[in-house]
């Protein structure tokens, strides 16, 4: 956590309450927060905010000034928040930076993370193309049907890691992939360059579908996760099997869901989600 969805509920809510304000001041506890360098921070001061956007699971805010966008990227990580300043934690003491601004609807949005997986990016344009190259690839919510069919014929490797792949399909983390292969009804260890066309094609709509839903519901809510202004998602309410080792399968087919443990646990149904390894 947090995987996609709830970097994009972060997004669709610094976007809606800060959008258009001034940044008067910029605090960062942490000197090793910072990938790019402290030395550019007092360039922000001044900057309007004038874009909001998700990258993966990380948040990119674009500020404005002198006629130059530079941004400010926050890597949620594993931990990683970006809250409003009324937004209580049970951790105070990790809030890395604050960012104190003026004619938003919020007066400050701070950067919390306590297990410090996740960095502050200070980046130019260029910077800023540089880093989505390097870090991200295909971005689930608008590629194409036919580039994620291209993308998954192209590689080998088992399944589920590599929806994980950031470098290859950014955002999708440990719960959305169990979700998605469930409803997919396929295998986490399927060797995903031996998917026939019409597969691909289901698994393109059903991860689709299980996002666009998360999103909707204010993401997933497992351990830290809270949205800016402290709500807390409520699509943990429909996982269908992460989490769910020993119960029955959801679909009624009269089999128990199982914990495959790798390196990441995976739920699966053994009916509904067959597989025979191609090893002898």
């Amino acid at each position: 956590m947090p995987e996609l969805p709830e970097a994009e509920v972060v997004a669709q809510q610094v976007r809606a309450h800060l959008l258009g304000a001034q940044l008067n001041d910029c605090w960062v506890g942490r000197a090793d927060i910072v990938r790019e360098g402290l030395l550019t921070l007092p360039w922000y001061r001044g900057a309007r905010l004038e874009t909001v956007e998700r990258y993966g699971k990380s948040v990119a805010l674009g500020f404005q000034k002198e006629g130059e966008l530079r941004y400010f990227v926050a890597e949620l990580g594993m931990t990683g928040l970006l809250l409003f300043r009324a937004t209580e934690t049970k951790h105070p003491q990790h809030v890395h930076a604050r960012l104190s601004l003026t004619g938003g609807r919020e007066p400050e949005l701070r950067y919390w993370n306590p297990r410090r997986f996740g960095r502050l990016s200070l980046l130019d344009q260029a910077g800023l193309d540089r880093y989505r190259a390097r870090r991200f690839g295909a971005d689930p919510l608008t590629a194409t049907r036919d580039e994620f069919l291209h993308l998954l014929q192209g590689r080998r490797g088992r399944l589920k890691p590599l929806l994980m792949h950031q470098q290859t399909i950014a955002g999708i983390g440990n719960i959305y992939a169990n979700e998605i292969l469930f409803r997919s009804r396929l295998h986490p260890n399927r060797e995903a360059n031996r998917l026939r066309a019409a597969t691909i094609g289901k698994l393109y709509d059903t991860m689709r579908t299980v996002l666009r839903e998360a999103i909707s519901n204010g993401g997933s809510s497992v351990k830290d996760f809270f949205a800016p202004d402290g709500t807390e998602g409520r699509y943990k309410q429909h996982h269908l099997v992460y989490g769910k080792e020993g119960q029955p399968c959801p679909n009624r087919c009269g089999r128990i869901i199982r914990r495959l443990q790798s390196e990441r646990s995976s739920f699966v149904c053994p009916s509904c989600q067959p597989y025979k390894s191609l090893k002898p």
